[in-house]
């Protein structure tokens, strides 16, 4: 989509002949958004790491939840819908060095990937997409992102057609690291969402593409305390000490994991600060 953007600006004379355009391809992409969402019906799970699944401590304990019916996008968002989004709201990214991101791994940038994007760039984007589809969209919470990767709470280790993590047959290979040459995961990246068989409700990519940002504010024992009814993580969690900003939660590992990119895997991130592997999807109630 930064290809098309360019290409508007170069054969149209006006803005007003750029904002037709993107209008109209906005469009087409607010359909094709909403008529990604998946219906999941509620229900009861026991939700985090039955025992085994991960060695991180923030994944335990298994507690009993319960999540209302929800909607939810089969697809990670692509950088071309963002960019779009950015081209008709007129969006700067969250994170300033965005641009920079984008000048050192162009390839990461390209429009078929999952959107690289900050959680705020995240809720901005769903929440613009609720307000032209007149529907309230957002960012899933964690609890309902694991209900559904886990096709309704069911025990896959992995949100994948089978339940298994096979390289480049239900999520991405792993990145292999040598001493004598430059890590490959500088060259690494995702697939285009929906490359590999979805789960068992029909969601891509749950499992080992990018992170994806959920609502929930990040507390490493939020486990030990959650409430049994919708539960929306912590009205205050930790805070980065360096930036002095909000941690986020993340969910479903990323590709550069791997082993790590369970269906309870837990990840957080500042809530302004864009990374290469954190990506998202909205939700609707």
């Amino acid at each position: 989509m930064r290809y098309l953007v360019v290409s508007c600006l170069v054969a149209t004379s006006t803005l007003s002949g750029c904002n037709l355009y993107y209008e109209s391809q906005a469009e087409d992409m607010v359909q094709r958004q909403m008529d990604a969402m998946v219906f999941v019906e509620g229900g009861e799970f026991m939700m985090g790491n039955p025992g085994g699944w991960s060695v991180r401590s923030d994944t335990i304990p298994a507690h009993r939840v319960i999540v209302d019916d929800f909607y939810i996008q089969k697809y990670e968002v692509t950088q071309g819908d963002f960019e779009l989004f950015m081209a008709v709201t007129d969006y700067k990214p969250s994170d300033d060095r965005y641009g920079d991101m984008r000048g050192e791994n162009s390839e990461r940038f390209e429009a078929t990937l999952p959107a690289v994007a900050s959680w705020s760039d995240a809720q901005a984007f769903c929440e613009w997409l609720g307000k032209r589809a007149d529907a309230k969209v957002r960012l899933p919470t964690e609890a309902e992102w694991e209900f559904a990767a886990r096709s309704r709470g069911q025990m896959p280790r992995y949100a994948t057609g089978s339940g298994e993590a096979v390289e480049d047959v239900t999520m991405a290979a792993k990145v292999e690291y040598s001493r004598y040459s430059p890590p490959s995961d500088k060259v690494a990246l995702p697939k285009p969402p929906g490359a590999f068989p979805p789960n068992g409700l029909g969601l891509y990519d749950m499992s080992g593409n990018v992170g994806e940002w959920v609502s929930d504010n990040y507390s490493h024992d939020y486990y030990e305390k959650s409430p049994v009814d919708n539960p929306k993580g912590p009205v205050e969690g930790q805070r980065d000490i360096f930036e002095e900003l909000p941690y986020r939660v993340l969910r479903g590992g990323n590709y550069k994991e791997f082993h790590g990119n369970t269906t309870v895997t837990r990840q957080k991130g500042s809530e302004t600060l864009a990374a290469e592997t954190r990506g998202f999807r909205c939700t609707m109630n």
